[in-house]
């Protein structure tokens, strides 16, 4: 097939052609966010699921609807070892500048230059070009002080007829203070009905730090858990495409990437894009070439993709991961993990610590730990074929 014409999009984070199955969550959020612009309550999403789900892709989306009901939307990413206001204070100082410069503007910017003082953060021109409101959000605690701002910054956007949209990717970042932060503050502009809302995005044990950081996280969001697709929903994401160029995918090698891909939108789009480069010319996409297209794919995801989060890990984390995927698929108990490896629970659990704050498992139940990246079982096993998780030449 023509690879001009190729009309898949791998990548983490690349929107899809066919943005199959998700029309609810978008729905929801779309009703939540028309609410809110009209001063009604609404709770939000955290989007929450593996990687390869589609979480960006899906926030990113909130942020378009946003911006077309007239918020000042924007998107950041909370980066492995970042700090909550690192992120914030260059996102909201955008926001502020593109909001009307009423006397309500001027002070939320004048705030957010006493929160960043507070926490003796400087973002280049911004350290300099603002005075900054004493006695406000300036006290150097969180949990007081981002209050104050995002009340600032929810009052300037409803004297300027405008509302904030946070949308926030890799939310599991944040630590249990932080998000409680984020939540009590988020909740203080809820009670006194200001346009700021927050939508997020994460892995699974989100909804687990919500719940310990603050008990009244449910009042404000909903959770959505976003899983693979079905199997009406992967032939869609994968034939609809297709037929816009004119070809099609034959039952079997539709069958043959659902299985293999386990309906997950990420590798979806990989072995589609694959499968179509390997046909031949024509109209049609057979079993063969997606056949062919497998052990390419396989091939680069290890090179590329798994290698990446393979190589964060020290050899004990290694050895952790190993005798999870021995167990296949699925939720492994912590004690068969241990058992495998031959440790006691206790002697392995700083392995399975560290790979929960790296966002490589997460605790799918209490005692239970599953991978947060799909197919990532298979890849341990291929990389570390002829290797036992009991290895003394670990180093813990």
């Amino acid at each position: 097939m023509d690879p001009v014409r190729n009309p898949y999009t791998p990548g983490a984070g690349f929107p899809p052609p066919e943005l199959a199955g998700r029309a609810n969550l978008l729905s929801e959020a779309g009703i939540a966010l028309a609410r809110i612009s009209q001063g009604k309550n609404a709770k939000c999403q955290i989007l929450t699921g593996l990687r390869g789900v589609g979480k960006t892709v899906l926030l990113r989306k909130i942020q378009e609807e946003a911006r077309a009901l007239g918020y000042q939307a924007t998107i950041v990413e909370v980066g492995e070892g970042q700090e909550l206001h690192e992120v914030l204070v260059p996102a909201l100082r955008k926001v502020l500048i593109t909001l009307s410069a009423s006397e309500k503007a001027k002070r939320a910017m004048r705030v957010l230059k006493s929160f960043a003082a507070g926490l003796k953060f400087t973002v280049g021109e911004f350290s300099v070009g603002v005075t900054p409101e004493e006695g406000s959000a300036d006290s150097g605690n969180l949990e007081s002080d981002l209050g104050a701002l995002f009340e600032a910054v929810g009052e300037a956007a409803a004297d300027s007829q405008s509302a904030v949209a946070l949308c926030l990717d890799e939310i599991q970042y944040l630590s249990e203070r932080e998000f409680g932060a984020l939540i009590m503050a988020l909740h203080r502009v809820a009670q006194q009905q200001l346009p700021l809302v927050l939508f997020g995005a994460g892995l699974p044990q989100v909804v687990g730090l919500a719940g310990r950081s603050k008990t009244y996280a449910e009042r404000l969001f909903t959770f959505p858990e976003v899983g693979p697709l079905n199997e009406a929903e992967a032939e869609e994401a994968i034939q609809g495409p297709a037929r816009k160029e004119g070809v099609s995918f034959t039952d079997d090698a539709i069958w043959e990437i659902i299985r293999i891909t386990e309906g997950y939108p990420f590798f979806l789009q990989t072995w589609a894009y694959a499968a179509w480069n390997a046909a031949p010319a024509g109209e049609v996409i057979d079993l063969d070439a997606v056949q062919r297209a497998t052990t390419q794919v396989v091939h680069e995801l290890d090179k590329d993709f798994f290698k990446v989060r393979f190589e964060r890990m020290t050899p004990w984390e290694r050895r952790y991961a190993l005798a999870m995927a021995m167990g296949g698929p699925g939720p492994q108990r912590s004690g068969e993990v241990a058992r495998r490896m031959g440790e006691v629970v206790a002697s392995v659990a700083p392995a399975r610590n560290n790979l929960i704050h790296k966002g490589m498992i997460y605790s799918s139940s209490h005692g239970e730990n599953a991978f947060t990246t799909p197919l990532f079982d298979q890849y341990m096993l291929r990389v570390m074929a002829g290797q036992s998780p009991k290895s003394t030449k670990a180093k813990k």
